[in-house]
């Protein structure tokens, strides 16, 4: 017990130590706990620790997150996703295995069989490396997350047959060695062995733990397809119809504790049997998680598992930085990095035209290039059951563990180019090449995603002529595709503007992301062409004080309104009549909007907003001001005033009351600021 707490200890101290340093120097925290494991080592050897087990056990993870990742995916999703998922992901494994063998057989003078291994070894990528870092960054969505998540997921089902051929590769004269090296040294079926992972595939690796959890090797082969497919179907049929009254039955009982057992018991359960038909549990909880897509308990699922996963994919990645044999890398250090970098260029360069077939496009291409570019934790399990069939010998496992363990360790260094390089430069070159405008309009849109393509369209059906620049290259792709003319450029440049005809021009709406590049053009167009009246998207309640004090008096909030229309069906929800309801977010957004007239006065970019003493007074005295405000106006029946605004719209004299109303507020705010 007392060696169980020493160790549960250094690997939380390590990881709470060393993740969020790792995250704030934008490492990431993938990187982070690869480095913490790194510095257990010493440790662990120390105290004798079984890395091997640990990372079995830690593996785990890794079918927790597929289950997961399951669950965000609907049937029809996966299906949307087939021919990526045969065609991309089939020649990346095809391509890099025979690439491998090709260089094994002529590089080291290995048989074809010990090649076509080792190619099937480093095809697979990380999964968990792979799918924690999209998550993190938001780039799980994007069209080179998704063609790299479809590589990934078909590598996991390429493990299957990968496992049921190996065996067929078995080379008599490895015989002998194969039994040297199950007897001890860092091969010790590596990282592999009768493992969670290992013994999840099936087939004779399970004998390290004493007890195999392999059923099917005394059946016959239709059999066993029979029963595969049977266990299949019973993991998809459950999932539709089993879980609801489970989890009904479950949720009587009103214990939080004992949903989460449940939840686990579900992941556990089809783990376990995946492992007994020979098939991957990573596989089968991910079938599972789809299946569950659409059911009423998916978030509750997801919150329950998640924490297990998190904590279970950080040990995981803290044993592969423990598990580095820095002896033998020392000892082997000029061919083993030599192999990592070459295994890294050659996936790489394979991702990359595979990328140009498939049509990823710009940094989408790069995403898939870079993230997928190492070997993977499946590698570790197959590693093991190659020395064990005879196929490879332990002393080329060894080296390959090692090349597998620092190309996953150098994996967050490549999404951190990504970031930084690649982005940037695909920013740049965008702005190079700028449209050549040849429409003109009496209204200028900048921005067309969802916020600007509303704006626009509302006013091309009212009759105006716009023209409209994006900065999107895919955007615009999207939106010619829909007959929609735009023009590519950054509206920031005084020379565009000039060319979309802002001299003429009598409005520019702007509706970029970029919250500076909104407020330099503001300042620009006010400063040369006053005639223009703005409309621009602020993206919170400070950047419409920035706005406000570059000139520019028509802005509008891009979550306001609908927060504001939030609120009133909140409170029609709660019995207020629709009328009453619509006075009070009419009485709130006037009042909101005067106030923030005087609040940008008070307002320093330069000083955060907590810290500025006299803009959090007047705020505080705002917020009293405005709940009497409300309490004052905003009673009332709905039968006895029908002619409010909430009903009709203005006249000319409301407006032009409203109007001065606003600029009497303004000035009485500007003077106050002032004393």
């Amino acid at each position: 017990m007392d060696s169980f707490l020493l160790l549960t200890s250094l690997f939380l101290v390590a990881g709470v130590i060393a993740v969020p340093i790792a995250t704030r120097l934008g490492l990431g925290s993938v990187l982070g706990y690869l480095i913490a494991g790194i510095a257990l080592s010493p440790a662990l050897i120390a105290l004798n620790v079984d890395v091997v087990s640990l990372q079995h056990f830690a593996e785990f993870g890794v079918v927790m997150m597929l289950f997961l990742v399951g669950l965000e995916l609907e049937p029809k999703t996966l299906w949307s996703m087939k021919t990526r998922l045969l065609g991309l992901g089939g020649l990346q494994i095809a391509g890099t295995s025979a690439a491998v063998m090709a260089f094994s057989m002529l590089a080291f003078g290995m048989a074809w069989q010990t090649g076509l291994a080792v190619g099937f070894v480093l095809a697979l990528s990380s999964t968990a490396i792979v799918v924690q870092t999209f998550n993190e960054k938001g780039l799980m969505k994007s069209d080179g997350g998704q063609a790299g998540f479809s590589v990934l997921l078909a590598q996991d089902i390429a493990v299957i047959p990968m496992l049921a051929f190996i065996p067929l590769l078995a080379l008599p004269e490895f015989s002998d060695l194969a039994a040297v090296g199950d007897a001890g040294g860092h091969g010790d079926a590596g990282h592999g062995g009768g493992d969670g992972h290992g013994d999840d595939h099936g087939g004779g690796h399970g004998d390290d733990h004493g007890v195999s959890l392999d059923l099917m090797s005394g059946l016959a082969p239709p059999i066993q397809a029979l029963v595969t497919v049977a266990a299949i179907a019973l993991v998809i049929v459950g999932g539709s119809f089993a879980t609801r009254p489970i989890f009904n039955y479950i949720a009587q009982a009103k214990l939080r504790e004992l949903f989460t057992a449940t939840a686990l018991m579900l992941v556990v359960v089809i783990a376990l049997l995946m492992t007994l038909v020979g098939l991957s549990p990573a596989l089968g909880t991910f079938l599972a998680g789809v299946t569950l897509a659409n059911s009423e308990f998916r978030h509750e699922l997801e919150s329950d598992i998640g924490p297990f996963r998190g904590l279970l994919l950080g040990l995981f990645f803290m044993t592969v930085g423990a598990g580095i044999n820095f002896g033998l890398l020392g000892a082997q250090i000029g061919l083993i990095l030599g192999l990592t970098v070459g295994l890294m260029l050659l996936k790489g360069a394979i991702l990359y035209i595979l990328g140009i077939i498939f049509k990823v496009r710009g940094a989408d291409r790069w995403l898939l290039t870079l993230s997928l570019a190492q070997a993977g934790e499946f590698g570790f399990v197959l590693l093991s059951f190659t020395v064990a069939n005879n196929v490879l010998p332990p002393q080329v496992s060894d080296t390959l563990l090692l090349v597998v363990a620092l190309s996953m360790l150098f994996t967050p260094l490549l999404f951190i180019l990504y970031d930084k390089v690649i982005v940037p430069k695909y920013a740049t070159d965008q702005a190079q090449d700028p449209d050549d405008i040849d429409e003109e309009g009496t209204v200028i849109v900048a921005g067309h995603g969802r916020f600007g393509g509303v704006v626009n369209r509302m006013i091309r059906m009212s009759g105006y002529k716009t023209v409209v620049l994006d900065f999107s290259s895919e955007q615009l792709e999207m939106l010619r595709t829909f007959g929609i003319k735009v023009f590519f450029g950054d509206a920031s440049s005084p020379d565009l503007l000039l060319s979309a005809g802002i001299e003429e021009a009598r409005l520019l709406v702007l509706a970029i992301d970029d919250k500076e590049a909104t407020t330099q053009i503001v300042k620009h167009v006010i400063h040369h062409y006053p005639h223009v009246h703005i409309t621009a998207r602020a993206h919170d309640r400070h950047h419409v004080y920035e706005l406000y004090a570059a000139g520019c008096r028509d802005i509008i909030r891009e979550t306001f309104d609908s927060s504001v229309r939030a609120g009133r069906s909140a409170l029609e929800a709660l019995g207020m009549h629709p009328y009453d309801a619509q006075r009070r977010a009419q009485l709130y957004e006037r009042n909101d909007r005067r106030a923030l007239a005087e609040m940008a006065s008070l307002f320093d970019p330069e000083i955060p907003a907590h810290k500025n003493a006299p803009y959090v007074a007047r705020t505080r005295e705002l917020i009293a001001e405005q709940a009497e405000y409300m309490a004052k106006n905003g009673d009332g029946s709905a039968f006895l005033v029908r002619q409010d605004r909430g009903w009709v719209p203005p006249t000319p004299a409301d407006v032009k009351a409203e109007a001065e109303a606003d600029a009497k507020d303004a000035a009485a705010a500007a003077r106050k600021a002032g004393e």
